[in-house]
């Protein structure tokens, strides 16, 4: 495990309802490292994550200084994850 934070669930109304939790501030500049040596293009980083016992991939995007965690509604609504939820997040940059 590289980083652990607590984070909000936040939603972006898009043409369909996408789910995020926002890395805290701290974390971007290690993770934009990371990103540096391993993204596939526009600073998207390829991530574990583990929420609540359950590890899943997914990739982080760098939004505004930070980055965004997707959450699927596949691993979302499982967990009993809404909108607004401070949830413990487990990132994993090695695997």
């Amino acid at each position: 495990m590289d980083f652990s934070f607590t984070g909000e669930v936040i939603e972006w109304r898009g043409p369909a309802p996408f789910y995020f939790i926002e890395t805290p501030a701290k974390c971007a500049p290690e993770i934009k490292a990371i990103a540096a040596d391993k993204s596939y293009g526009w600073g998207v980083l390829h991530a574990m994550v583990t929420i609540k016992n359950q590890t899943f991939k997914t990739a982080l995007f760098p939004k505004q200084g930070t980055y965004l965690v997707p959450l699927k509604n596949a691993v979302r609504l499982p967990l009993e994850v809404a909108v607004g939820d401070k949830v413990k997040v487990e990132l994993d940059f090695d695997f």
